[in-house]
């Protein structure tokens, strides 16, 4: 008997015409490790909520969703509670206290457990997770990986037999997102935990899961073992834009045999098949000189007085019209210089200039009034209004005219409340907003995270239509190889500082 299933389950949302779920039907058996995957906007989330009854949406349903061979109403929300985990996509919004070992006891406090048993539970998971040197510090101060694998321990400290995972790597540094999708198969394996997992990041998880469903427009079109799913693919499919490297060159190269899940794999399957000479790309043409819309130099700044030092000796420059990503671990100060150049914070010493203009002598207004632009990582800070379309209009009034050339059909969304839409969609309608006020210079943090293969392409042509046009784009990513494929030049920062830049080409060598 199926740990989890859905059956023909059909989903709408109040105001909404069309069903964000389709007649979704699949089964999990007792200790997979599945993967859902889909286009942006598919209906990942609220397949995730619908399994998990205290975040289920309103909505209008039919069909239904069987936990351990019942439907989810015939169990109390107690047991549901502890049975079922869940962990979301953004790490602050689960943390709820200002401890970590709080924040563990959290959950058992609500199921009335023992304080023995509690004890004991919280020394058991603090070890399993490494987290005893941090059991008494604020969650806040936590890096966005600690506290994503703080959400996980949170979780599951409850002993559920079924974890569900909504995109739990999206603000995560690849390093903290190898690390947390480890954790991840030692959970699936130590405790035989039933696990699906909404994730664009499939080049680590692929290789290691048992399950692997494909959603398209609400419903589940393909479930499967991942090596047979996606030997079964066409070529021309538009989510292979988002499998790992070795599917994409199996298809590709219209390869026989068993398809490939990681880049070893596919080193065997080649190797015999490859005779040729040692080759290398030729350098890329050099960007013509343009004037500087940024540049700092020698920056420190801090949030506290008395605190350390987010930047440090800070000393880059962006060319006009040039897209520039700056990639670097969680905690390096990306978000920081973000802050620094959108006028939200003043560095204490040194320089930074906007357009050849110190940053200091702009006033409010003006700086922002056609001049800067941020797009937040955080892009519900951004929403204000009970719709999208509210929000477009607040912006610009003739948005649509505005917008005409965007590539994402924002239709769909314009009725919803931006709240009630998936991450992938939250990212694209903020995005849409922050191109309205028409800036020089776009500041954005972490503009793909949620998004599908396929959008981060189109994003990359909106980009690149903008830059085109003299506007300068300065973008902080975790998404190296966006920054590989796109950007004119990349900075990484450590520790508050630019250790190196160059263009993709040398920069990743």
């Amino acid at each position: 008997m199926a740990l989890l299933a859905a059956e023909h389950l059909t989903v709408t949302f109040p105001e909404c015409e069309a069903p964000v779920l389709s007649d979704a039907s699949f089964s999990l058996e007792a200790g997979d490790f599945a993967v859902l995957c889909g286009a942006t906007g598919c209906g990942k989330t609220t397949l995730l909520r619908m399994c998990k009854p205290e975040l289920t949406p309103r909505c209008t349903q039919s069909g239904a969703v069987l936990f351990d061979g019942q439907p989810l109403s015939a169990y109390d929300r107690k047991h549901t509670a502890s049975q079922i985990g869940f962990v979301m996509q953004h790490p602050e919004q689960q943390i709820v206290t200002d401890r970590v070992w709080h924040e563990l006891a959290f959950g058992l406090e609500n199921m009335n457990t023992p304080p023995d048993i509690m004890r004991r539970r919280i020394a058991e998971i603090a070890s399993y997770f490494g987290m005893e040197d941090w059991l008494d510090r604020d969650p806040a101060s936590l890096s966005g990986g600690q506290k994503q694998l703080l959400n996980l321990a949170s979780v599951m400290i409850m002993q559920p037999r079924l974890l569900l995972l909504d995109e739990p790597t999206a603000q995560l540094d690849p390093i903290a997102a190898a690390d947390f999708l480890t954790t991840l198969h030692r959970l699936n394996r130590d405790f035989s935990v039933t696990i699906l997992l909404a994730e664009h990041r499939l080049e680590e998880v692929i290789p290691q899961c048992t399950a692997l469903l494909l959603m398209d427009r609400g419903t589940v079109v393909m479930q499967d073992a991942p090596r047979r799913l996606l030997k079964q693919l066409p070529a021309d499919a538009p989510v292979l834009a988002g499998m790992p490297a070795a599917v994409r060159l199996y298809h590709a190269m219209h390869m026989q045999g068993e398809c490939p899940l990681s880049v070893s794999e596919a080193r065997q399957t080649l190797m015999p098949q490859l005779i040729c000479e040692k080759t290398t790309l030729p350098e890329p043409e050099p960007r013509p000189e343009a004037a500087p819309a940024v540049t700092v130099s020698e920056a420190y700044f801090r949030y506290e007085r008395s605190g350390r030092d987010i930047l440090n000796d800070l000393t880059f420059s962006v060319q006009t019209g040039e897209l520039y990503c700056m990639i670097g671990g969680n905690g390096a100060g990306k978000s920081t210089v973000l802050g620094v150049l959108a006028g939200l914070y003043r560095c204490y010493a040194g320089t930074v200039e906007i357009f050849g203009k110190r940053i200091r002598d702009y006033k409010q207004r003006s700086l922002h009034q056609n001049c800067v632009t941020l797009l937040p990582q955080d892009v519900q800070t951004v929403f204000l209004c009970n719709t999208a379309a509210e929000e477009l209009a607040e912006t610009d009034k003739h948005y649509a005219e505005t917008l005409r050339d965007f590539p994402f059909d924002l239709q769909p969304l314009l009725s919803q409340h931006p709240y009630d839409l998936s991450g992938g969609e939250q990212q694209l309608l903020a995005l849409a907003k922050v191109m309205l006020t028409q800036p020089r210079l776009l500041l954005l943090d972490e503009p793909t995270k949620g998004l599908d293969a396929q959008s981060k392409l189109r994003l990359a042509e909106v980009l690149r239509g903008l830059t085109a046009q003299g506007v300068t784009v300065l973008m902080v990513t975790h998404d190296i190889e966006f920054a590989a494929c796109h950007a004119d030049r990349c900075g990484f920062l450590s520790r508050g500082a630019l250790i190196s830049a160059d263009i993709p080409a040398r920069f990743f060598s």
